[in-house]
């Protein structure tokens, strides 16, 4: 588990307005030109050079490695050791502001609801909203998931 990770969370636990802050990550200009060469080869994440002569004005990180970064985060300081039974998906997803080489983000997540499952008493699905902020303090990323948990205590029993 990761540093500052939450350890053995369920659903009882993530109740409206529960909220996290991630220790800040940076993703490095090889990282960037690395996802980039792999998922998003696009001249603004894979060529400084040509990256300055773009709208850009320099290299920046693909929208999906940040999405991949939030998730990463998550899953090292909540998901893992939680109950956490997959997402059945996004509400939201938003690039609000480029990504910079070596640029500290900070990721913010709250539970903006929480609700039980009516068919299967041994979950909930819980609907997280994520903040991700540069060293500026301006939003770069904001996501709106579902995730479903499993109860400690089956509803009913």
């Amino acid at each position: 588990m990761t540093e500052g990770a939450v350890a053995g969370l369920a659903y009882e636990d993530l109740v409206q307005g529960w909220k996290r802050t991630f220790p800040p990550r940076t993703i490095s200009r090889e990282d960037i030109v690395r996802f980039a060469r792999q998922w998003d080869p696009q001249l603004f994440h894979l060529d400084e050079e040509a990256a300055r002569r773009t709208h850009f004005r320099g290299l920046v990180a693909s929208g999906w490695h940040t999405a991949c970064l939030a998730m990463r985060i998550v899953v090292d300081g909540l998901l893992t050791n939680s109950t956490s039974m997959g997402s059945p998906g996004l509400e939201k997803l938003e690039w609000l502001r480029p990504v910079r080489p070596d640029d500290p983000l900070t990721l913010t997540i709250e539970v903006l609801e929480a609700r039980p499952s009516r068919s299967k008493p041994d979950r909930g699905s819980v609907k997280f909203g994520y903040v991700m902020v540069n060293g500026a303090g301006e939003t770069v990323f904001t996501q709106v998931a579902w995730v479903i948990f499993g109860r400690r205590t089956p509803a009913g029993t």
